[in-house]
């Protein structure tokens, strides 16, 4: 069987394809998604995409999209900023066009399986991967395998209640946008340059972040939480507010074992497409196999 697996990220602006062997994206191209256009006509759009990339042979197509799945079907319902897919059989076409397996799910669940098979994630058992850009998605890695629950919307911390709002308000780069009238970029970059405003903003961040993630510990306590998204890379400033927050969080055995970093993959939205396809292998549940996996 070839090793090559196509990647796609599929982002209501642009499609992302990418060929992955040997851990490593060896081709890539990228497109507009043509998000007003009927769903069939996205779909031709991405059809040809893969096409363009040449007579390559796939082990699979793995495909993250922002928008609930129905995993075992592979039908995308309600994606995000593309108003046409309210109900897409996706998998079905594209098996039945390339003759190879499909599988899709949701971006933060790619992100979580991504950085188990190829980032910092190798190691543990049990991750959360948090991706914080314009809005806050969780996926769950537990007993090595990725937990994604009915429709992939396992993990939608983002939607919880907090202070008035949601945790997504909060954590992500709606905090500063809507509280301080900023944005991230330049609260990140202004940081940088030791300002203090900015410092300060940046920890109360940190203490909202670290409130959702205690939020994780009692439900899932995982080994370790891997950030993801742009306001991940103001970590070093925002570090210190989420510590304070965990701090008092009543089982310390759980956070002392606890492991958080940011993430330092690059292309991790094709890289975890495709780990969708590997961690459905025989090689990679074979090697998790002396585990007592409850999971389906």
């Amino acid at each position: 069987m070839d090793k090559k697996i196509l990647g796609v990220d599929i982002g209501g602006t642009k499609i992302q394809l990418g060929i992955v062997e040997d851990s490593k994206i060896i081709k890539e191209i990228k497109f507009p998604t043509l998000s007003g256009a009927s769903k069939e006509d996205i779909i031709q759009n991405l059809i040809r995409g893969i096409e363009s990339l040449g007579n390559e042979s796939f082990q699979g197509i793995g495909i993250g999209v922002p928008g609930l799945v129905d995993e075992n079907n592979g039908i995308v319902y309600d994606l995000l900023n593309i108003s046409s897919w309210k109900e897409v059989h996706l998998k079905k076409q594209l098996e039945e066009h390339f003759h190879i397996p499909v599988r899709i799910t949701n971006d933060a669940n790619v992100f979580a399986i991504g950085e188990k098979i190829f980032g910092k994630g190798s190691n543990y058992k049990n991750l959360i991967g948090i991706t914080m850009g314009t809005g806050f998605g969780t996926g769950i890695i537990a007993n090595h395998r990725l937990y994604s629950g009915s429709f992939s919307s396992a993990g939608e911390l983002g939607s919880i209640p907090y202070l008035g709002k949601t945790i997504e308000d909060y954590c992500s780069g709606k905090f500063f946008k809507n509280q301080y009238g900023l944005k991230g970029a330049n609260v990140f970059k202004d940081a940088e340059k030791g300002e203090k405003y900015a410092l300060k903003i940046l920890e109360e961040f940190g203490e909202h972040l670290g409130n959702a993630i205690n939020h994780i510990l009692y439900i899932l306590s995982p080994e370790a939480i891997l950030l993801g998204g742009s306001v991940s890379k103001s970590f070093k400033f925002f570090e210190a507010g989420m510590l304070h927050a965990i701090k008092d969080f009543p089982f310390k055995r759980v956070t002392d074992q606890l492991v958080i970093e940011p993430s330092d993959m690059e292309n991790i939205s094709i890289l975890g497409a495709a780990a969708l396809i590997i961690s459905e292998s025989k090689e990679y549940n074979t090697n998790n196999s002396n585990q007592n996996t409850i999971l389906p």
